[in-house]
This record gives structure tokens, sequence and C-alpha cells, in this order.
């Protein structure tokens, strides 16, 4: 039986090596001291005794026994030869006895290269064990800005905490997301039992991701299981079993498809006018619908209240265009307060519970409650107001905010006598900077000289403001006045001692989103949009030409500013004009894009630079207050509130 066994792995072996041949690629054991020929080491430690996944044993340490076996570390030499004999007897003793002794092995980049023990793990491979104990000594390569370089270090702070080393990431900043998901407290090192709950759901999720075709995927395990817990929240998960798995995984398959697609994220630019017809509508709805039929209940969940909050007052203004268009069709109520992580998912379930069929979370800080109920109740149609969000069991909406940022800007540059020009922003997150900037280029558009300084409202510690620069006169502050109406300074507006006057003011359409959002549900395009872009996540980001962005501007303002204005936002609402396009330059001096070409609609979601005639800069996370903290770790801006955190 056992020279049948490595009859079978030598042909195991022989298949391995020939597929390698045929793809061009090394066809034996990769060699760590060959690799480590051209990589600088950091430093070496010894980890002592470890449960090593024999998934992740790639190789050897020494060219010794390259030879004898195929990448996959099925034998390659005859069957009659001594190593097979070997290989055979090894066999009968594990089949027999089992394991008596370690193997030796190095840890590079969390992958094992193998110093004693080749015939052993190539045995217990073909046995299809799952790991094999070993004394593991650790090589540190030297920090690079390789993207896999980065992620062996996030690893490296991962093991610390948790002593797990069969986890593995396809993209930087997952290892922190899986632990925030878990709701490790940060730094705080896991239990034995910790560890035994983790092991217990991984290998579930593998068992039943692998049965699916996961492994046919180009995604590691650990990227699709943080997908999942990022669903369904890590407790439902611990306690779900094999077969619950296996239900909830075809749910939210397409959030696995979504991984593996460089453009994961299906941007919706303007309405289509198919969706957008008020007659296939009415037609659709005439020959479908009984004379009285069912409203479409929709729901609403704000952070906090119309009176208390001109975001939520904007959203609640969209709530009641959205009754006055569709009186006959739609029925909408509104759930206020809602904090996030503690009752949002709560009050979804109960609009749920009471017949409503659509949801709109109006805050970012919603998103993953939002993620939960969408996959655990696929039949309700779940929006969350972000931007960037690529889940494709729900949908997500914002409006391009910069198109209107940039008349201000132009209104801002054409007036100031000092060149210098005042903005007050709020969180540094998606969206944020492409207003800032957007806003500095309308200025020097018109003004070549204009310099924007810019300030944060959300600092926990705001020691310098612009308004109390006298040179500053024109400051760009929050879109909407608060409806207690406490503070009549928003939009852009004249300073002169302690006077201040409104000049113009960029608005939130919401209802205008909202309608044409219900209307593709009312007329079933909302099922054509699915069927039309596959597996990835529909963002809606509409702007002025679709009704939902605006600037209002004062009629004092000169008639040459006012033909101006209007000339500007005709083009942009016609596409004539683009405000990020042409020769940019970022606040060091680089060119960020050329004379003859547009920043892409991507890269202005994702913006972390700042203008060049923008004096000021992103504030890293740990400046903000707590409030802003939550929304910019949920949206924020990538690279530069992580690495300045840290």
């Amino acid at each position: 039986m056992s020279y049948e066994k490595y009859s079978s792995a030598l042909k195991l072996g022989q298949k391995e090596y020939r597929s390698r041949l045929q793809k061009g690629d090394y066809p034996y054991l990769p060699v760590l001291d060959e690799i480590l020929s051209y990589t600088p080491v950091e430093y070496e430690v010894s980890l002592g005794l470890c449960e090593v996944p024999l998934e992740l044993i790639v190789g050897t340490k020494t060219r010794g026994r390259t030879n004898s076996f195929a990448s996959n570390f099925m034998p390659l030499l005859d069957s009659h030869s001594e190593f097979a004999g070997k290989w055979i007897r090894l066999y009968t003793s594990l089949q027999e006895e089992g394991l008596r002794d370690p193997v030796k092995v190095y840890e590079f980049m969390n992958r094992f290269y193998v110093q004693e023990g080749n015939k052993r793990v190539s045995v217990l491979k073909n046995l299809d064990a799952y790991s094999v104990p070993g004394n593991v000594i650790r090589i540190v390569p030297k920090r690079t800005d390789s993207k896999e370089n980065e992620i062996y270090y996030e690893f490296l702070d991962f093991y610390e905490i948790t002593n797990i080393n069969y986890v593995n990431f396809s993209e930087k900043g997952r290892f922190a997301q899986l632990l925030k998901e878990i709701g490790t407290p940060e730094g705080e090192p896991w239990t034995a039992d910790d560890r035994l709950e983790f092991n217990s759901v991984y290998a579930r999720f593998q068992k039943v991701f692998e049965s699916k075709g996961g492994n046919k995927l180009p995604i590691t395990v650990g990227d699709a299981l943080l997908a999942f817990i990022t669903a369904f929240g890590y407790q439902e998960i611990s306690e779900k079993s094999e077969q619950e798995m296996k239900r909830d995984l075809s749910t939210v398959w397409e959030e696995f498809l979504v991984l593996t697609e460089e453009q994961s994220v299906e941007l919706s630019m303007e309405p289509s006018a198919k969706s957008d017809s008020p007659n296939r509508s009415k037609n659709l709805l005439t020959r479908i619908l009984p004379d009285n039929p069912s409203k479409v209940k929709i729901a609403f969940l704000y952070e906090k209240t119309p009176q208390t909050s001109s975001w939520t007052y904007s959203h609640e203004l969209g709530r009641l265009y959205l009754e006055n268009t569709f009186p006959e069709q739609v029925e909408t109520t509104a759930f206020e307060n809602i904090v996030a992580g503690e009752n949002d998912q709560e009050k979804m379930e109960q609009a749920i519970e009471e017949g409503y069929q659509v949801i709109f979370t109006t805050s970012p800080v919603m998103m993953p409650a939002s993620l939960k109920i969408a996959a655990n109740y696929p039949d309700v149609k779940v929006l969350n107001c972000s931007l960037n969000t690529p889940h494709p069991i729900l949908r997500t909406y914002y409006a391009r905010m910069y198109e209107a940022k940039f008349l201000a800007g132009a209104i801002a540059g054409s007036l100031t006598t000092t060149n210098k020009i005042g903005y007050i922003a709020d969180y540094p997150i998606y969206g944020m900077a492409a207003s800032i900037n957007a806003f500095a280029l309308g200025a020097k558009m018109v003004n070549v000289h204009a310099k924007v300084y810019l300030d944060w409202s959300t600092l926990k510690d705001r020691n310098v403001k612009i308004e109390d620069d006298p040179e500053i006169n024109y400051i760009m502050g929050q879109d909407m006045a608060q409806p207690d109406g406490v503070s009549r300074v928003f939009g852009l507006y004249y300073v002169d001692g302690e006077t201040q006057s409104n000049l113009a003011m960029t608005t939130w359409h919401w209802g205008k989103l909202y309608e044409k959002i219900v209307r593709t549900i009312l007329n079933g395009t909302w099922k054509e949009e699915d069927t039309a872009i596959g597996s990835r996540a529909i963002n809606y980001w509409w702007g002025m030409s679709a009704g939902v962005i605006d600037l209002i501007y004062s009629q004092n303002l000169s008639p040459g500013t006012k033909r101006l204005i209007e000339l500007l936002y005709s083009n942009i609402c016609s596409d004539t004009l683009v405000p990020f396009s042409g020769e940019i330059c970022t606040q060091d001096g680089t060119i960020i894009n050329q004379s003859d070409q547009i920043i892409p609609p991507k890269e202005i979601i994702t913006m972390d630079w700042l203008a060049e005639n923008v004096v000021g800069s992103i504030p890293p996370i740990s400046d903000l207050t707590e409030e802003a903290q939550a929304v910019t770790r949920m949206q924020g801006l990538g690279k530069t509130q992580v690495s300045e955190e840290k």
C-alpha cells in the first residue's frame, strides 16, 4: 500500500513539474538561501516550537534536496530509488506511530522553508494533514516601500497580538481591520481562548469557502473571511454551523468576486435616461400595479435631528421632497439620534419588521450595520451615504460637491483684494480634498495670485483660526446654516470686523437624488443596473447636471461676477468645463495632472494631496475630535491618516 502511495505521489509531482515547465516557471522547490542572497535582512529571531500550517510551507532552506521534489513537495525520484524507500518507510511510520520529531523551518515573509524534515513535510502534505510541529526561526527583511513588504510588517504587528501565523491578506490594512472587526482592544494580546475561538471560525469558514470554489479565486482565505465578518459580525459568525455559513456565503458571494476585480466599484456619474424617465415610470406602474397599490415604504436613519444638525436637516428636506414627489407610491419615516455601533442595526431591523423595504442610512459611520442588514435581509434595498465603498450587497450615494466649490472659489478669487482666502473644512474623508482643491483651482483660474488658507473645524485644539487674520476677508465655511439659527455664518461669506455677510452657498439637493434613485425602484431599472454591472458595487455620484448640487449666490454680486458664474455653471453641467483638467501641481510642486489630461473620477474621490495654492495640511486622525475620528476611520483619506496616527 505504501508503495502505491509513493507511486501516486510521484505522479502528482511529475504532473506539477510538467505544468510549471509549460508555464515557464521554476519546477522545483524554492530555496530560501537563494532568495536571501539578494534580500537585505533586518534580523533573525527564534520563535521556538510552533504549529506550522502545511499550506504555508513552500520550499527548502538550502539547495540540498531541491531536485527531489516538485514545487508542490511531491517526490520526483524513481519508485526504486533509495529516496523512494525512505519516503515509503516514513509514510508507514507516520501512519502507524504518528510524528515523533518536529521539523526545523525558517519563516520568511510568512512562508516557511524546511531545513530538516523535507520528506516528513512531503508525506504529511500527501496525507492532507493541516499542520506540522516545527522549530521556527523567523528571518525579517529590511523595510521597503513594496506592497508585499508593507503587508508583512502589518502581519508582524498582528502576530505580536495574536500569535497566529496562518492568516494572510493580499492588500494593506486588512490585518488591522480584522482586529477591529473582531473587537480586539488596541494592543491587547489574545488569550488562548481567543485563539481557540478564532481557529474554529477560520477552519469552518475555510472548509466552506473552498468547497464552494473559493480556492480558485485570486484572493486569500483571510481576504474572504474578513469580508464575511464585515458583513455578518464576528460574534454572529462564531456561533454559526458550517451549514449556516454555507447558506450565508451564498448570500454575499458577490462580495468575494469584488475582491478579485481591479475595478470593484461602478461609479454612476449621471442618472440614466431610462431610469430618469417619468413617462416610463407611469406607464409601467399603470400596467403592473393594481388600482390601489401598496406603497413602497422607505426608512431614513439620521445620526442627529433636523433641529440640531444642518446635515440631517438637508436629508430631512430630501425625505419630505420624496414624499411630495410620489404621494401615491411612497411612504417614508425617519429614525433620529442614531448612535452607530449601538442602535443603528436595531433600528434598521425595527424598520424591516414594520414593513419598510428600502433603507437610507445617511452617514458613513452606519456602513458596518448597513452591511450586516444587507447581508441578513437580501430582499431589502440598503443604501449608505458614503463614497468609494466596494460592497455589491448594498449601494452607496453621494454628490460631486467639488463642482459647486469650484464656482465658489471663482467668486472668492474675483473679489479678494488681499489674495488671501479662508476655507474651513470639517472631516478629512473621501471627497473633502477634492472640494478644497476645486475651490482653490476656481480661485486661481480668475486670480493667479490667490492663496487658500485651510483650517479644520473638527480639530481638538484649534489654536490658529483663519477668522483671526485681518487680511482674510473672504471665507468658505460650512455648506448650510445650523437649523437652530444661532449662527448665520455659512457658505462663502465676507468678514469686515464684527460684520459678516453671505455671498454664496453650496447646497445639497438630496431630494433630487432620492427621487431619481427611488424612480429606478418604481420603474424596474434598479434590477437592470444590477444585471448590467455584474458583481461590482454601485456608487451613485451625481453632480450639478443631475440637479443634486447647486450654488446659490447673492444678488448683490456685481453683474460681471454673476455672468461669470452663470457661464461656468453652464459649462460644468454640459461637461465643457471640467474643474480637474489641465496642468495641476501639488503643494510640493509635483505636477499631478498634465495640461492635456483630466483626473479620473476614482482619483478625484481618493485625493489625499492639496493644490499648490493651498496653505495648510490634512490633519492626522489623532488631532481630530472623537466624533470626527469615528467618521474618518470609516471614510478617511487613507495613507495620510493611517501613517500619521501611528
